[in-house]
């Protein structure tokens, strides 16, 4: 299932991706059968930038910024009648709902204001309309795909908390999963390029983000997994704009890494259903929250 997760990048330190939460189980595998998927993810992140840095938000910028945020997604994804070859096709959904408490260091020279403030609305909404995948053998998969974030979420240009980035985000993803049944182990390695549409409210331009993230699982066959997660982000280039100009372009990137423990079983012997956490903490960060509470729950159901 070809998932989207947002949260930190560039204006505000924060963007679409979260490194470590974009890479799922089966993530590269399109099902040849006509099927619905309903998945659910909570995401709690709370993290900061180092006080000795400026940060561009709300139109200004901030010594240092504190935030929290507690993300829920909710994705449906319908698999299209394609037959039983080496392509398959499937379109997806994704309804989020976000609460997030942002502290800033506003002002100039010596006269800079601590203040904070929460909101919690509908987010962006995403979607992907077509996911192509490709079955190279029953072990082997790979899908490609387009994101498209819509700004749909509440934006004011000058609040320090919002639930919308006020910009359109275009994704292109591609996404592989490898099987080793002999070892009960299984391999998803996700990668994608963001680029971002110009904040119009206030006139500031999110450069490119490449993203990677990369899972690996031990499956037992009581049906519990234990495994590893690593996802990076890395700014392709400057931000521009009044603000991003006036911070040498505010080039980001950082590096995530942390355990993921899985569950896989049926309701009814028939409904696949799986369950997952994760704590994926920044274990390096430039121009980028950086967080040890990262943390990821997610529900599957296929029927």
């Amino acid at each position: 299932m070809v998932a989207a997760a947002p949260a930190e990048a560039t204006e505000g330190a924060l963007g679409r991706p979260m490194s470590g939460t974009a890479v799922q189980s089966g993530i590269g595998v399109v099902l040849p059968e006509p099927i619905w998927i309903a998945n659910v993810s909570q995401i709690y992140f709370n993290g900061n930038v180092g006080g000795d840095r400026q940060v561009p938000v709300a139109g200004k910028t901030s010594l240092g910024l504190d935030g929290q945020i507690a993300l829920t997604l909710a994705t449906l994804m319908k698999t299209w009648e394609t037959g039983t070859g080496a392509w398959n096709f499937a379109s997806s959904f994704t309804l989020p709902y976000m609460w997030t408490n942002v502290k800033a260091s506003l002002g100039a020279g010596s006269h800079n204001a601590t203040t904070s403030q929460r909101a919690s609305n509908l987010f962006d909404i995403s979607f992907a309309p077509i996911i192509a995948g490709y079955h190279f053998s029953q072990n082997d998969h790979v899908a490609f795909s387009l994101n498209i974030w819509a700004p749909t979420g509440r934006y004011d240009a000058n609040s320090l908390a919002n639930t919308g980035l006020n910009n359109w985000t275009f994704i292109p993803q591609v996404a592989y999963t490898k099987y080793v049944p002999s070892y009960g182990l299984e391999f998803n390695v996700v990668a994608g390029l963001q680029f971002y549409t110009r904040n119009n409210a206030t006139g500031y331009q999110n450069a490119p983000l490449f993203t990677l993230d990369a899972m690996g699982v031990k499956k037992f066959s009581n049906g519990v997994g234990v495994g590893l997660v690593v996802g990076t982000t890395q700014q392709l280039g400057s931000d521009s704009g009044v603000t991003a100009d006036r911070l040498g372009g505010f080039r980001g990137q950082d590096v995530a890494l942390g355990p993921i423990v899985t569950y896989d079983t049926k309701i009814d012997g028939k409904l696949p259903l799986s369950f997952s956490a994760r704590w994926v903490p920044t274990i390096a960060s430039t121009n980028r929250f950086k967080s040890t509470q990262t943390f990821m729950a997610t529900g599957t159901l296929i029927f």
